[in-house]
């Protein structure tokens, strides 16, 4: 992995990495290397993205449930036949 250094960065700048590798208890280098990321569109979010998708799915009823795992009943059924 390549190292970059970056020269002429303010104090202000610098406080606030130091402080953001304290809070989180990282590497200066490590809280830098996130920034970079999350500016370039690079970082990958593992929260919880189902909002994202809310308008390609839906709510299911009770009653939709019910059909659903009635429709796929047979699905759970196992045939040792099927595996010799």
């Amino acid at each position: 992995m390549k190292s970059i250094s970056i020269h002429g960065v303010d104090e202000e700048t610098e406080k606030l990495i130091k402080k953001r590798a304290k809070t989180e208890e990282t590497s200066v280098n490590k809280v830098v290397k996130a920034l970079l990321a999350k500016a370039l569109g690079l970082d990958r979010d593992n929260s919880d993205s189902r909002e994202e998708f809310m308008d390609l799915s839906g709510i299911w009823t009770e009653d939709d449930e019910k059909q659903f795992f009635e429709a796929i009943k047979d699905l759970e059924q196992i045939h040792p036949e099927d595996w010799q």
